[in-house]
């Protein structure tokens, strides 16, 4: 069973389409980064995803039910929002305590080892801590309702790179020691590539490539050699950019066969390069290639 499936998703806010025409699926058991440029409807995506809103268009299943369904449904779910929100008016200990009232699976012995751990006081009230220190209590509170899928919408944007690094190695703590799934949306693929083995990529609300990280970095080579007409390329070699000078051609192309053709110097890349080249190339040359599996 899928974590996440969507077909044909979409959501309006009066004439404007904040997402159109969504359709991908998550299988379980993996920690997926979802990366596009602003307004490419990540953020609408997950609110969908976590029951916060409900879709105009199209059908998506969350963890086998209908996001927002009930409690039941709730309970399987846990969602930290961009700017990772608190209650500047409560202490950390309260928090925990209406986390413990709201959700039927919650973990206080995991809540309390988390706070302890990261050496923070439950009495201190939460309008007084870092900006690194509220992601972890957002975290902590996301990981204690023992969800089966976290959903985080750009949990590290706004803190500097040592919070940062705790944050994302406190997460990959959790996800070993308790099996979580997680679609976690950023721009700053560095990060993503440290914490990451599955990738989406959404431009214009449409999936542009989807895919194991270790399989799309293994299949996706830039080639450079004298110019020449891509569609003059072997069948198998999928073009995502091409850029030519008067005497050379630069292409990336995703392909699982190796390149025989002598006259390319053939390079790898790395996962921020091949983002940012479905990023800035919406229309590939060539139809998309069927998920690799």
């Amino acid at each position: 069973m899928s974590v996440l499936r969507a077909q044909g998703l979409g959501k309006k806010y009066k004439r404007d389409w904040a997402l159109s025409g969504c359709t991908l699926e998550i299988e379980p058991g993996h920690v997926t980064g979802l990366v596009g440029p602003n307004g490419a409807g990540k953020s609408t995506l997950l609110n969908i995803a976590a029951g916060m809103l409900e879709p105009t268009t199209g059908t998506i299943e969350v963890c086998g039910g209908v996001p927002g369904s009930g409690p039941e449904q709730l309970a399987k779910v846990g969602y930290v929002a961009q700017n990772t929100p608190v209650y500047s008016g409560l202490s950390i200990e309260e928090h925990l305590r209406l986390g413990a009232h709201l959700n039927p699976r919650w973990d206080t012995a995991l809540a309390g080892k988390r706070i302890e751990r990261l050496g923070l006081d439950p009495k201190q009230h939460a309008g007084k801590l870092s900006g690194g220190q509220r992601a972890q209590l957002a975290l902590t509170i996301g990981i204690a309702k023992r969800p089966e899928l976290l959903l985080l919408d750009e949990p590290v944007a706004a803190l500097d790179p040592l919070a940062r690094r705790e944050f994302l190695q406190d997460l990959m703590e959790a996800v070993a020691e308790h099996e979580l799934s997680v679609v976690m949306s950023s721009h700053l693929v560095n990060d993503l590539e440290r914490v990451c083995d599955h990738l989406i990529v959404l431009v214009d609300s449409q999936v542009r490539v989807i895919g194991e990280v270790d399989e799309l970095l293994a299949t996706h080579h830039r080639l450079s050699g004298p110019r020449r007409d891509v569609e003059t390329l072997p069948a198998d070699q999928h073009v995502v950019s091409a850029k030519h000078t008067d005497r050379q051609t630069t292409v990336l192309v995703r392909t699982e066969a190796p390149i025989l053709d002598p006259v390319w110097t053939v390079a790898r890349i790395g996962l921020e390069d091949l983002v940012l080249e479905y990023m800035s190339n919406p229309a590939a040359a060539r139809p998309a290639l069927e998920v690799l599996r």
